[in-house]
């Protein structure tokens, strides 16, 4: 009723008396917004899976699947022979394109690396007008999304592997080609099915919750992220909180189990009390060990161990917000957080813009740029956050663009989430603020990085704790100008119409800025400890 322009027509009656909505509707929105829509050209794909990654709306994806279920398949489904030897043989690989759900911003043509050798022009994927397609390809969609997922024990944290997950954010309603999407969409592949998201308010929580419809869904097991938003200046208070109380239920959870040792026996009880879950198969085992447990105690066992069971799989706590949270009204908050070296793990999405409210300027916002309240150009620094949270010694710290270096950004993420402390993520995330077609930003990112402006790095206390250089630099020093970055986007071109003179200051103390970082990061990634001198550091940071 809602989505037809009929709310008003329903009772109060009819709306969640607890707040809580269903998940996994926005695939009844069919905005139907894309004049044209890619079409897969089996013969020149080499199963990279990178154009499933960089999609922002989870509207093109990928599966390997037994050959055997194609005998239904509809006439004009289309497959090839899966290469990877992951799966075994006998399998077959699609790219599927989600016809009324695509927006038309070509990330994955731009990205696609499937070229016709005789044509390299010519690739993999082909955008093609949408109207003779819909009808067919809504067909291919139903089918495709009725094969069997694949066993998620077999899946490796890198970018060909997670895209064979299901992702468990799909069809938002932000802008076409918004660069916060794909990191949330790559994060609910590797972890959505335990994960606990606490979002702050801005872009993700409009797209996230803009009820009755939200992107976020669950599996067929009926797993997926548990999802709330909360303001903006206590967002990170607010993820904490969710750390803090499932940590104590599952201190509680441990006391109820032992109360049923005598029944359950020494080794389940222990099995479970010991169990690592560092992986997708330690989480699956951990699974089926809590499910014989309800098994043998049955329906007729104590009302609280029923209700504790399942947090004695492992949950993972995303804080998840933009630079207006992040660096400005939520920083003091975020700052504590980080200081209880709790664990958690922080995806800090970096529009370097107040993106939601307008295009106001953020502490984040560079040096050079135009924005609301900057309309001559910003003249001081861009805050380092990164820097701030090494700082402390116990995060661990990563900056990530997956337009500049899609495998380092799945380091980052795996790192992050085994951390047993506090982490937070820095993304790169495009903004349509910026003042450029993104279609454009895949190369916009290179750029940024290769410019030296965004840096891509990784700081990770355990190697300080085993007498390893804790700072790894992942990507060399900048290979271009920053002028050649910033003529690309409007940001900073107005400035340059507007007052030359004044956009050669800017760009001169910019580059002078970005030469700073570079050599300040560059030593902290020659340091080392002894050892002995690292347990000494972690225990006093801890």
């Amino acid at each position: 009723m809602m989505l037809a322009g009929k709310g008003d027509m329903l009772p109060v009656s009819t709306l969640p008396a607890d707040g809580t909505w269903p998940v996994g509707t926005t695939k009844w929105e069919k905005r139907n917004l894309a004049q044209e829509i890619p079409t897969w050209i089996p013969e020149l794909c080499i199963q990279c899976n990178k154009c499933a990654l960089v999609c922002p709306h989870a509207a093109i994806r990928v599966k390997a699947y037994c050959e055997d279920v194609l005998v239904d398949a509809p006439e004009t489904f289309q497959s090839m022979k899966n290469r990877g030897k992951e799966f075994g043989d006998n399998m077959a690989y699609t790219v599927q394109i989600a016809p009324e759900d695509f927006t038309c911003c070509t990330l994955c043509v731009r990205v696609c690396p499937g070229k016709d050798k005789a044509n390299p022009e010519r690739l993999s994927l082909e955008m093609m007008l949408q109207p003779p397609l819909v009808k067919e390809e809504h067909k291919n969609w139903e089918f495709f999304l009725n094969l069997p997922e694949i066993d998620s024990t077999t899946l490796k944290p890198n970018v060909k592997l997670t895209q064979f997950a299901e992702p468990l954010f799909e069809f938002s309603g932000a802008c076409s080609g918004y660069g916060e999407t794909p990191y949330i969409k790559l994060i609910t592949q590797m972890y959505g099915d335990r994960s606990m998201i606490a979002n702050a308010t801005g872009c993700s929580s409009i797209f996230g919750g803009n009820l009755p419809a939200t992107p976020w869904t669950k599996n067929l097991q009926g797993r997926g992220p548990a999802w709330a938003n909360s303001l903006f200046e206590d967002n990170a208070e607010f993820g904490l909180g969710f750390r803090l109380a499932l940590d104590k239920h599952v201190e509680h959870a441990n006391m109820a189990l032992l109360e049923e040792k005598d029944t359950l026996g020494d080794e389940l009880t222990d099995s479970i009390l010991e169990a690592e879950q560092l992986n997708e198969a330690d989480i699956q085992e951990q699974r089926k060990r809590v499910q014989a447990v309800k098994d043998k105690l049955g329906p007729d066992s104590s009302g609280r161990f029923s209700q504790l069971a399942d947090y004695l799989v492992r949950k993972d706590v995303w804080i998840l917000g933009g630079d207006g949270w992040a660096y400005d009204i939520g920083s003091g908050g975020l700052d504590h957080v980080m200081a209880s070296g709790k664990n958690v793990n922080i995806l800090v999405l970096d529009t370097e813009v107040y993106s939601n409210t307008g295009g106001q300027a953020s502490k984040a916002t560079l040096m050079g740029a135009v924005a609301k309240f900057v309309t001559g150009g910003k003249s001081t620094p861009k805050k380092d956050l990164g820097l701030m949270a090494i700082s402390y010694g116990h995060v661990y710290v990563a900056s990530v663009a997956f337009g500049a270096s899609d495998t380092q950004l799945m380091k980052a993420i795996t790192e992050a989430s085994s951390f047993e402390g506090t982490s937070i993520i820095i993304a790169n995330a495009p903004c349509i603020e910026h003042g450029y077609d993104l279609a454009n930003e895949l190369d916009q990112m290179k750029m940024a990085v290769d410019s030296g402006y965004w840096m891509l790095y990784r700081y990770d206390p355990r190697r300080l704790k085993a007498g390893q250089k804790p700072m790894q630099l992942d990507r060399k020093a900048p290979s271009i100008a920053l002028d050649s970055y910033f003529m690309n986007e409007n940001r900073f071109r107005l400035v340059k119409r507007r007052d030359p003179s004044l956009y050669e200051k800017l760009l001169e103390s910019a580059t002078a800025e970005v030469r700073w970082r570079r050599t300040v990061f560059e030593k902290l990634a020659e340091m080392s400890l002894s050892p002995a001198d690292a347990e000494a550091a972690m225990q006093a940071a801890e």
